[in-house]
């Protein structure tokens, strides 16, 4: 009960932080683009006076990098208590143009404050690049913290894991039943079969109750069997 309390302050120690990684951007998004909130009619007094004490006593805003890099520390911070499910679908390579593109668009945007339009146009164009490259600088950074912590010996179905190579061809003859496969190798989920060539020779399934025995394998014999015209005998034994 106490571990369970902890992760939950945990989360919310890191919803907090990237709170204020999200306060950061929109203060930098107000002030550098005053001019363009101004023309819309949003002036806020109060924000206006508590911004400008920051500035003058901080210096926050005396650079278009300062209020960035901050919301950066502070997104990063958060993404370290994140926990989840590796998928196989995530790899280092998708981290890495995530993470750069994120970088480009997050901190390489300052010219379009001064692209010839008007200034509520730069300020949305600014706002757009900004927003994608924060969204992608958090995605990746949630990437990295579950690639880290994802230990593959604690993975007890091997679907991390290296496994080894099964059979990929199908084999089919007058009499096999074929089921379809799934597995991992090398990183890579791969289709397989089973190739039963002769079930004449009596197959058993053994499997503990509700472990899909009849959606994998019994109802792929009944289906395939009826299909080639043949008959079958299936015993159901329970509780023996």
């Amino acid at each position: 009960m106490q571990q369970e309390d902890d992760l939950r302050g945990l989360a919310k120690v890191m919803e907090f932080m990237r709170a204020i990684s999200i306060v950061f951007i929109v203060i930098h998004v107000y002030w550098f683009c005053y001019q363009s909130f101004v023309d819309m009619g949003i002036n806020i007094g109060v924000v206006d006076k508590i911004l400008l004490n920051f500035q003058r006593t901080a210096g926050l805003f005396g650079n278009l990098l300062t209020t960035k890099v901050f919301a950066v520390i502070f997104l990063a911070l958060s993404c370290l208590g994140t926990k989840g499910v590796k998928n196989q679908e995530m790899t280092w390579n998708r981290i890495y143009a995530a993470f750069l593109s994120g970088l480009v668009l997050f901190f390489m945007n300052w010219w379009m404050l001064d692209l010839p339009f008007s200034p509520m146009a730069d300020a949305a164009i600014y706002t757009v690049t900004l927003t994608i490259g924060y969204i992608l600088l958090l995605m990746s950074g949630v990437w990295i913290s579950r690639m880290l912590k994802h230990n593959l010996m604690e993975d007890v179905f091997n679907t991390a894991n290296e496994s080894f190579m099964q059979e990929t061809r199908l084999m089919e003859n007058e009499y096999s039943v074929n089921l379809p496969t799934k597995f991992v190798y090398q990183g890579k989920e791969w289709d397989g079969w089973i190739n039963i060539v002769n079930p004449f020779r009596a197959s058993i399934v053994l499997g503990t109750p509700g472990s899909g025995k009849s959606y994998a394998v019994v109802n792929n014999y009944i289906k395939q069997q009826i299909e080639k015209s043949f008959a079958m005998y299936i015993y159901d034994y329970k509780f023996v």
